[in-house]
């Protein structure tokens, strides 16, 4: 590794290497805000910081570089993203003025909160960790959907719809069955039982479905298909959901699943 991007990658904050974890998984600045409970502004400040540290001109690529050194420092299981498995969470986390988790995105508290499991990728397959999102911050519902940065594969948007389905059914011993390998080693169906009924079951009933975006999302080995729906639930409103794809045993498995 070149020296400068060494010298860089020790210069990142741990607040600046949370931020770049959440935008290699799809993020972009608004929606990385929301999630973490801050401002737009201070996460475009952390990102301009860490372009400058690792002296590249893209946030997207300042990450994939944070990640390749996290992959080449934990080996085969790298804490990407502050993932853990399920239980494996510490009870609490440092918080900053904005009451955000400063550990990576794993399992974290904020009020007022709900609980939404979210798989998180490595750069060799993928690990669960659980995070909140605050419910106080839905899609304005007169917000413009975001222009696809690519023409959807009819496949991939499919197989995230179906996945969808059927946890809109309750059926989540057919939904564990979509994920991938590396989800189902870490992750009995009962915990994603477990973990769906607190989860998805209070949202309620699906009033619509809209396609927003379909993308790759560049990362070891091959790549990631991220979709994004535009999703009102009877008891939550407006919603993004964000399922993340990864191409297994000539099929499409999931390997993450956001909503916020």
């Amino acid at each position: 590794m070149d020296m400068r991007v060494e010298e860089g990658l020790r210069a990142l904050s741990e607040k600046e290497k949370q931020t770049l974890r959440l935008i290699v998984r799809g993020h972009d600045a608004k929606s990385t805000a929301r999630s973490l409970g801050l401002s737009v502004h201070t996460i475009n400040e952390r990102l301009r910081d860490a372009r400058r540290k690792l002296a590249v001109s893209s946030s997207r690529e300042a990450a994939r570089i944070l990640l390749a050194a996290e992959r080449d420092v934990a080996g085969a299981a790298p804490e990407l993203l502050g993932d853990r498995q399920i239980g494996a969470d510490p009870a609490s986390v440092a918080v900053d003025p904005g009451d955000a988790p400063t550990g990576g995105a794993g399992r974290a508290y904020r009020r007022p909160s709900i609980i939404i499991g979210v798989v998180l990728m490595t750069l060799v397959l993928g690990l669960l960790a659980l995070a909140t999102l605050p419910q106080s911050a839905p899609a304005p519902a007169s917000a413009p959907a975001p222009a696809p940065t690519q023409t959807p594969d009819a496949a991939v948007v499919d197989a995230a719809r179906q996945f969808l389905l059927l946890v809109d059914q309750g059926k989540w011993d057919e939904s564990y069955r979509s994920f991938g390998t590396a989800f189902r080693k870490l992750n009995t169906a009962t915990v994603w039982a477990d973990v769906s009924e607190k989860v998805r079951v209070p949202l309620g009933a699906v009033t619509s479905r809209t396609l927003l975006s379909q993308e790759n999302l560049p990362a070891p080995p091959h790549g990631y298909e991220v979709v994004k729906f535009r999703t009102s639930f009877a008891n939550k409103g407006e919603a993004v959901e964000t399922v993340t794809l990864d191409r297994e045993g000539g099929a499409w498995r999931i390997v993450g699943v956001t909503i916020g």
